[in-house]
């Protein structure tokens, strides 16, 4: 796809195949309702960032060969590439330097974990870097990890040697950042749905909003609607 814009948002997503995704809400849910749920929350990120204007989109995948999935599952004006890397930091290194390297001003790495995330605070991310108020930006997440990862310019050290999915992700890429002299700025904390207790506390933030309306998240929702492991122990 070409380029159109200075900036560009990428979604980090794996295919939805049961026993692939999201095992931490096994065994409340099954491999196959773990895997429905976790294509609900790609659906609710592509549709909300779909609005964004004046930003490229695209969606970095995994495993290489889930490009069919992805075409589906994505609307019109993503562009689709698989994840280059055997751990999450090279994965993740490897998208800024391709990106950078296309002539992107300012590129940004979110999550597909967080289905109810406003394309507010992506938009955030970007006035941050386009202005110059940051080099980096994170987004934070409550278990010390983060959903957003943005840059002006590619930093490979900030990735190399992360213990990644432990509570120390965000705190250690901090420190990286300062001893590099970065100029770093923190979005709004958000959470991302990992586990069964994560899953509940999100149904019952939006139990009494109608699904009428179009908001963030609202697919997600109504999949737990039907799932009675979900309605009962709430």
């Amino acid at each position: 796809m070409d380029k159109k814009s200075a900036k560009i948002l990428v979604v980090v997503a794996k295919e939805p195949v049961p026993g692939k995704v999201k095992t931490r809400l096994f065994p409340e849910l099954s491999p196959e309702e773990a895997a429905r749920l976790y294509s609900c929350f790609l659906q609710d990120r592509l549709r909300e960032i779909s609005a964004l204007n004046g930003i490229d989109r695209a969606i970095a995948f995994t495993p290489e060969d889930a490009r069919e999935t992805f075409t589906a599952l994505a609307l019109d004006g993503f562009e689709l590439f698989a994840q280059r890397g055997k751990t999450l930091g090279e994965r993740l290194n490897n998208i800024f330097l391709e990106k950078f390297d296309r002539g992107y001003d300012a590129v940004s790495i979110v999550d597909s974990d967080s289905p109810d995330l406003p394309k507010s605070i992506i938009k955030e991310s970007f006035q941050l870097l386009s202005s110059k108020q940051a080099e980096v930006v994170f987004g934070p997440c409550r278990d010390g990890g983060y959903y957003l990862v943005g840059m002006r310019k590619p930093y490979p050290e900030l990735f190399r040697n992360i213990p990644w999915s432990t509570e120390n992700v965000l705190t250690i890429s901090l420190e990286k950042a300062q001893k590099m002299g970065l100029n770093v700025k923190l979005l709004s904390g958000w959470n991302d749905l990992d586990t069964f207790e994560d899953i509940l506390e999100y149904y019952n933030r939006y139990k009494d909003r109608p699904l009428s309306e179009n908001w963030p998240g609202n697919k997600t929702f109504s999949y737990l609607l039907q799932l009675e492991k979900v309605t009962t122990a709430c």
